[in-house]
């Protein structure tokens, strides 16, 4: 049994838990600074909760010394002051942030320490990165990686056809910063909210467009190896434009405290949700320009006996393999550790990594 700390008590750290707790390898301290929040975790003898303000470093420390790892559910905002604590109390450390500067100070923190740092281990950026790298892989010659996720409601009613699913703070922040992204070989920061395009899957059309911090490390790995490299939300058509208007006409960018308001009170959250993973891969093999194809739908279901929701599911399951497959030695345990280093193969081997199966589907085309 290893001793795991989840900070943060929302629909995905109580997710974490709950797979970590019914794997029976796992003992789990949930701490939020959330009363409220800690009293809706499962009852479960693996699992105990901790008031604990992420302020405080001493408290901190104290939290996490002697245990095996440190995995952060928190908003992206704290993810700094979790790292450190992480660092000082020489513990493992894994989070789901898709802030690039976030990650970027993590990095930093990562060069002194004895122990894992591994950031963005959730769907995006997370499996993403693990599936575009595996592709990549096959070639010889990279021309483009282009990579296309969303968490969608399978039955949307409303004008922005969306539902909140996942955290408000991340959404917004994906909708406002700079992304990162490769043209004609060069690596370039991008507007969010542009370059939308459409395609179709299955039968319904989707619109995409630009958003920061999916690619995670990618760019770094990929530079001057690939002349395109890029990562867009997917979202069913007609979002981008009302949250543009919303942004950049009405000036909530700049009220992001407002507009975090209006969504929590104006748009109902849903367990019927459906996660959508794209990405398309061309290059050279054998002299030959080759086109592969990942392409996965994933649902809600139950875990342990609960519902949950498919971004619960998919960004649960998702860190929970990673720190998996570093307990049992299949990680690199000391420094920095990105995404692409994880093997597609192992990760949906993992018994966690397993959520992410396909077998009601054809994933792959060339």
């Amino acid at each position: 049994m290893k001793d795991i700390v989840v900070i943060g008590a929302g629909k995905i750290g109580s997710t974490i838990a709950r797979m970590l707790a019914h794997s029976g390898d796992y003992r789990v301290t949930v701490a939020d600074r959330s009363e409220d929040q800690l009293a809706g975790i499962e009852s479960h003898a693996a699992v105990t909760t901790a008031v604990v303000d992420i302020a405080d470093a001493a408290a901190m420390k104290a939290l996490l010394t002697g245990k095996f790892a440190v995995l952060s559910a928190a908003p992206y905002h704290l993810t700094v002051a979790i790292a450190e604590a992480a660092a000082a109390a020489g513990v493992h450390y894994l989070d789901l942030t898709e802030d690039v500067e976030s990650t970027r100070q993590v990095k930093r923190i990562a060069e002194k320490a004895k122990t894992a740092f591994i950031p963005q281990c959730g769907l995006a950026p997370g499996f993403i990165s693990i599936v575009a790298n595996d592709l990549a892989s096959r070639f010889d010659t990279l021309d483009s990686v282009r990579m296309r996720v969303g968490a969608l409601p399978q039955y949307p009613s409303n004008a922005l056809n969306y539902n909140l699913t996942w955290s408000t703070d991340g959404v917004i922040n994906e909708y406002i910063e700079p992304c990162e992204a490769i043209v004609e070989g060069a690596l370039i920061e991008v507007p969010a909210l542009e370059e939308r395009e459409e395609f179709s899957l299955d039968g319904v059309t989707y619109e995409a467009f630009n958003t920061s911090g999916g690619l995670g490390t990618l760019c770094e790995t990929l530079k001057g190896k690939v002349r395109t490299l890029n990562y867009r939300t997917i979202r069913y058509p007609g979002h981008a434009a009302i949250m543009k208007a919303l942004l950049n006409d009405l000036g909530l960018r700049h009220r992001r405290e407002v507009l975090k308001d209006i969504f929590e009170n104006a748009l109902p959250t849903t367990t019927q949700d459906v996660v959508i993973i794209f990405v398309t891969v061309s290059g050279r093999k054998n002299g030959r320009l080759i086109q592969e194809t990942y392409a996965n739908k994933v649902y809600s279901a139950p875990v342990a006996g609960a519902l949950h929701s498919a971004i619960q599911i998919t960004t649960a399951g998702s860190i929970c393999a990673v720190l998996d497959m570093l307990a049992d030695g299949s990680l690199r345990a000391e420094g920095f550790v990105r995404q692409e280093e994880i093997a597609l193969d192992a990760f949906l081997a993992n018994r966690f990594g397993h959520y992410y199966a396909q077998e009601n589907r054809g994933a792959h085309a060339a």
